[in-house]
C-alpha cells in the first residue's frame, strides 16, 4: 500500500477552512480514480501548541495508481482546490509505502 499524508497547519479560521473541507474537498477527494481509504481527523483545541490542526490519509494500492490519481482530472482538481483551504508553507505531505502488520 501507499498512503499520502497531509498535515494541515491552524488557519486563520479554523470553521471556514473545516466547512470548505467538508463541503468542498472531500467530494473532489472521493472520486480519485483508485483511492482505496480516505480519513481525516482533527484537533480538538487548535491552536494550543499542536503542530497541526487537520490530518488527512489517503491509500492507493501502489505508487503507479497514487500517480495515476493525481495525474488525472479529478486528481487535478482535487490538487487546485488545496489554494482554497490554505497557503502552500501552512501544510506539509509525504508518500511513503508501507506493510500492513496487524490487520
Amino acid at each position: 500500500m501507499v498512503r499520502y499524508l497531509v498535515l494541515y497547519a491552524t488557519p486563520e479560521d479554523p470553521d471556514a477552512f473545516e466547512r470548505h473541507y467538508c463541503e468542498s474537498h472531500i467530494p473532489l477527494i472521493k472520486v480519485l480514480p483508485g483511492l482505496r481509504r480516505f480519513a481525516f481527523g482533527h484537533s480538538p483545541t487548535p491552536g494550543r501548541g499542536e503542530p497541526y490542526f487537520w490530518v488527512s490519509s489517503l491509500e492507493w494500492d501502489d505508487m503507479a495508481a497514487l500517480k495515476a490519481a493525481f495525474a488525472s482530472p479529478e486528481g487535478e482538481a482535487a490538487a487546485r482546490d488545496v489554494e482554497n483551504l490554505t497557503k502552500p508553507d501552512m501544510l506539509r505531505s509525504m508518500i511513503f509505502e508501507f506493510e500492513e502488520v496487524i490487520h
